[in-house]
C-alpha cells in the first residue's frame, strides 16, 4: 500500500498545493515543513510551467514568479529529496506532461521513485494514454475527473487511476468561488459506482465551511489558490493558522 493510500485510511484528507519554487526553493522547503505541522496529510507541489493547465490567475502568477528564478523539474527533484531527510509527508508532482517528456519518460519516474515522490497528477494526459505514463513505476498516477464527465470517462479513470481520484468540483479554472458545485454529492456518488479509490475535492475551496461541506462528501478536500495568494502577498505567518483551521473545519465535520 502506498502512503497516499494509507493517509485515506486514516481521517478525511487535507491536501495542500504550493508552486514549487515560489517564492524560492528555501522557501518551499519551509513551507512544506509548516504545511504538515499544520495538519496537511498530502501536499501537491506544481511544477513550474509557462502555460500552467487549468490554472486561475493566482496559480498562474505563481508559475510566473518561479520561472523568473529559472525554478526547472531537476531543482524540484533535489528539493524532494532534501525534504525527504524530514518528512514522510505524501508528495505529489502537478506537472505538464511536456515537462516529463523533455525530461524523458522513463529517466522522470525513475527519478520520481529515487527521490521520494509518491504520486502524479498530469491535468493533460488523459488516461486513454495513460500507457505511456509510469512505466510499472511503483508512483501513483492521478487523473481528474470533471463535471462533464461522462460514466464512460469515469470508468476508464477508474481503471487507470491510483492512490486517489481528483475531482474538480467547479467547470472553469481554479480559484476562490463563493460556493461548491450544487451536484457534489452526485458527481462522487458516480465515481464510487465504479471505483474504490477514495475521491478528493479540489478547484475552488477556499474556506474552511467550504472544506468541511466538501469533507462531508468526498473523502479528501484539495486547497491551492487560497494558499497561493497568501504566499503572493508575503503572509507567510498566516499560512499555519488557515491551515490549522482548514483542519479543525474538516475534523468537526
Amino acid at each position: 500500500m502506498s502512503r497516499l493510500s494509507e493517509v485515506f485510511l486514516k481521517r478525511k484528507a487535507l491536501i495542500t498545493f504550493i508552486t514549487a519554487g515560489d517564492p524560492s526553493l528555501s522557501a518551499t522547503e519551509k513551507i512544506v515543513y509548516g504545511l504538515e505541522k499544520s495538519g496537511a496529510d498530502i501536499i501537491e507541489l506544481g511544477i513550474p510551467f509557462s502555460d500552467p493547465l487549468a490554472d486561475g490567475p493566482v496559480i498562474q502568477a505563481s508559475h510566473q514568479r518561479a520561472l523568473k528564478k529559472d525554478i526547472s523539474l531537476s531543482d524540484v527533484f533535489k528539493l524532494v529529496s532534501k525534504a525527504r531527510k524530514k518528512t514522510k509527508i505524501p508528495l505529489c508532482f502537478m506537472l505538464s506532461y511536456n515537462l516529463i517528456v523533455n525530461h524523458g519518460i522513463e529517466r522522470f519516474y525513475v527519478d520520481c521513485e529515487r527521490a521520494g515522490v509518491d504520486g502524479v497528477i498530469i491535468p493533460d494526459l488523459p488516461p486513454e494514454e495513460s500507457r505511456v505514463a509510469g512505466h510499472g513505476s511503483r508512483v501513483d498516477t492521478i487523473f481528474l475527473v470533471a463535471p462533464t464527465s461522462t460514466n464512460e470517462r469515469i470508468k476508464l479513470v477508474a481503471e487507470k487511476a491510483s492512490g486517489f481520484i481528483y475531482l474538480i468540483s467547479v467547470a472553469g479554472i481554479t480559484g476562490k468561488r463563493q460556493a461548491l458545485a450544487e451536484n457534489l454529492p452526485d458527481l462522487v456518488s458516480r465515481i464510487k459506482k465504479h471505483s474504490q479509490l477514495p475521491v478528493a475535492v479540489g478547484f475552488g475551496i477556499s474556506t474552511p465551511a467550504q472544506a468541511a461541506e466538501a469533507a462531508r462528501i468526498a473523502d479528501g478536500v484539495i486547497v491551492g489558490s487560497a494558499i497561493v495568494d497568501l504566499i503572493a502577498k508575503k503572509k507567510m505567518k498566516a499560512i499555519p493558522r488557515f491551515v490549522s483551521s482548514l483542519r479543525k473545519a474538516i475534523d468537526a465535520g
